[in-house]
């Protein structure tokens, strides 16, 4: 076995201790025949450290499209030529679209909009909107609007809104490859305010952006330094219109090296399959990925892609002997 699967199994299964960046580089270097091992590795750390419950999340979006930044892999960005137009959901659409979420046994609700940050208008939507959601469905309902102020933090846990996500995309030093209409500085931030509200931080990115594999390790480390409760991996689904719209899509066997190493970079935090799986990994890498580390999926589909029928994830997970994890006492 690699010298370094021996370390992570000593540090990461043994006494739960993430790898640092040097190690993740290690693992996202293995040679093919060595991920399976990898991946049975990372399998057994979230066992131990997250048990075997998958949580179960749908995703809705309030405002698509029209956003004013230009990250470079997003179809809902004003600035670039893709199909997607601007559009508002309505209070009794979502609603209905968490209604519809509860029923595949989801237990979490993300309502997303694509915006710089919330404004007034948006935030008077959310207030009513997540008020709605609470009278008529048993689920957490999580946020994601871009980039917050103090009083918009404060605002959302009144709310009573439990998850926050606004991903990092990217490590550091790639990130104005990306997005140059506001830094990665800014987004940590807000993180750090969501975090310090007792809100749950939802952070994540997408693989496959033209980073290096240095810079993948980079990223890893990053996250496991911000510590979030659920890091979403998403692996670019190039859209058309978009700068990164001619971008080969992630190699499947880079995709599992990745679930793998981040997996064994952050033993204890919840690791979520989300956009881009389908076209990586398709059926096999997708079961692969469960058995490697993942141990929580977004059904049904994406903010402007289609994702997976959810009854073909739930299948999947009841095949696997994988249960659903249950919706909190605590709501």
């Amino acid at each position: 076995m690699p010298e370094i699967l021996d370390q992570a199994r000593t540090q990461v299964l043994e006494n739960g201790v993430g790898l640092d960046e040097a190690g993740v580089l290690a693992v996202l270097n293995l040679p093919d025949e060595d991920v399976p091992a990898a991946l049975q590795l990372a399998h057994e750390v979230r066992m131990r450290w997250c048990g075997p419950e998958v949580e179960v999340e749908g995703i809705v979006s309030l405002k698509t499209g029209g956003c004013p930044e230009d990250c470079h892999f997003c179809s809902q960005s004003g600035l670039f030529t893709s199909p997607v137009r601007s559009v508002w959901l309505d209070i009794p659409s979502l609603v209905e679209a968490a209604k519809q979420t509860a029923k595949t046994g989801a237990t979490e609700f993300c309502i997303v909009a694509a915006v710089r940050g919330p404004d007034a208008r948006l935030m008077k939507q959310m207030r009513e909107g997540v008020a709605a959601i609470q009278a008529e469905v048993d689920i957490q309902v999580a946020a994601s609007l871009g980039m917050l102020s103090q009083e918009q933090v404060d605002e959302l846990v009144e709310m009573g809104v439990h998850r926050y996500n606004h991903n990092l995309e990217t490590c550091r030093s790639y990130f104005p490859n990306v997005v140059t209409t506001h830094s990665w500085e800014e987004r940590w931030e807000t993180l750090k305010m969501v975090r310090e509200s007792g809100m749950e931080v939802c952070c994540g990115g997408i693989l496959g952006l033209g980073e290096t594999v240095e810079q993948r390790a980079e990223f890893a480390a990053q996250l496991a330094e911000l510590d979030p409760h659920e890091v979403p991996l998403n692996f670019l689904n190039p859209r058309p219109g978009t700068p990164l719209g001619d971008r080969p899509v992630v190699e499947g066997k880079d995709a599992l090296r990745a679930i793998a190493a981040f997996r064994l970079a952050m033993p204890r935090t919840i690791l979520r399959y989300a956009g881009g799986r389908e076209i990586t990994l398709g059926d096999l890498g997708t079961r692969d990925g469960l058995l490697g580390g993942i141990n929580a999926v977004i059904v049904g589909n994406y903010l402007t892609t289609l994702g997976r029928p959810a009854t073909d994830d739930l299948a999947l997970l009841d095949d696997l002997k994988m249960p659903v994890k249950a919706l909190s006492a605590t709501l």
